[in-house]
Formats: structure tokens, C-alpha cells, sequence
């Protein structure tokens, strides 16, 4: 590691300790030429995600926009914040150890309804209905006759 003040590049480490939610790690250091101590931070490098969209159309991955999914569907429901980021969390974790490059937005829609079907049932029906584009009342109720179904058979 380069030092900024002498620009030596020989130094030793003298602490490192997790930052950021462990996803970064914050490394002290002191150039052996100058003596002067700098703090450096090392990243876990991503490989970008693309969402492919129903229209086929590519897009980056973006955590956010599920996020905003989950909060809607959430809305008015005993559901937490903690309970959301760690839902959010959970799908982007899945997305990332799958190690593709492209993955389809009906792929992570349904992540996200399985994760939502254990948290909240009112909060997964309403994601359902937007991510599933019910045309009419009938398909609507018959999805919901099925998670009866389910429910029950549990």
C-alpha cells in the first residue's frame, strides 16, 4: 500500500476491524520509510447484476427498488423496518451467491414472495397482486383460494 505522505510503498498494519455491516474493512497502517500512520479501507469487489425485464430490456441490479416494493406492499401492516432491511437483505444475498450475471426480474419477484409469504400474509398477497398483474377479479380470487390452500395445509 502506497503511503499518501511519503509515497513509500512498504507499510505494516497496525489494526483492521469491520466496518460498513461487515461488508468493508477499515485497516490501519504506518509507512515503515516516514513512520506517519493512514487509514485504508478494503472492499469485497461485486460483479454488477443485470436485470433482465419481462420486455427484455437490461438493467443494473438495484437493492433499492425492491426495498420500495417491500415498503409498499408493508404499508400499514405490523411489519418493522428491521423486519423489511432484513428481507431486503436476505433477497440481494440470494441474487449475489447465485453468481450470474443476468438474472430475470420474474426470479427475484419471486424471492421476494417467498420471503414474504413467512413475514406477513396481507403484505404478500399485495406484492402478488402487482408482481403477478391480476387482470380481473377471477384470477385474483382463485390466487387467493390457493394460498388458503396453503395455509391451511401447513
Amino acid at each position: 500500500m502506497k503511503c499518501i505522505f511519503c509515497g513509500h510503498t512498504e507499510s505494516k498494519v497496525i489494526d483492521s476491524r469491520s466496518a460498513d455491516d461487515f461488508t468493508k474493512i477499515r485497516r490501519r497502517r504506518e509507512c515503515l520509510s516516514c513512520g506517519r500512520r493512514f487509514t485504508t479501507y478494503e472492499v469485497i469487489e461485486m460483479t454488477p447484476v443485470l436485470v433482465v425485464k419481462n420486455d427484455g430490456t437490461r438493467q443494473p441490479f438495484d437493492r433499492a427498488k425492491i426495498e420500495a416494493g417491500v415498503i409498499r406492499a408493508c404499508e400499514k401492516r405490523p411489519v418493522s423496518v428491521g423486519e423489511i432491511e432484513a428481507l431486503v437483505s436476505s433477497v440481494e444475498k440470494q441474487i449475489v451467491n447465485m453468481m450470474e450475471q443476468e438474472i430475470p426480474s420474474s426470479k427475484i419477484g419471486e424471492l421476494v414472495m417467498a420471503q414474504l409469504k413467512e413475514l406477513d400474509d396481507v403484505a404478500y398477497i399485495r406484492f402478488a397482486s402487482v408482481y403477478r398483474q391480476f387482470r380481473d377479479l377471477t384470477t385474483f380470487t382463485q390466487f387467493i383460494n390457493e394460498f388458503e390452500k396453503m395455509i391451511k395445509e401447513k
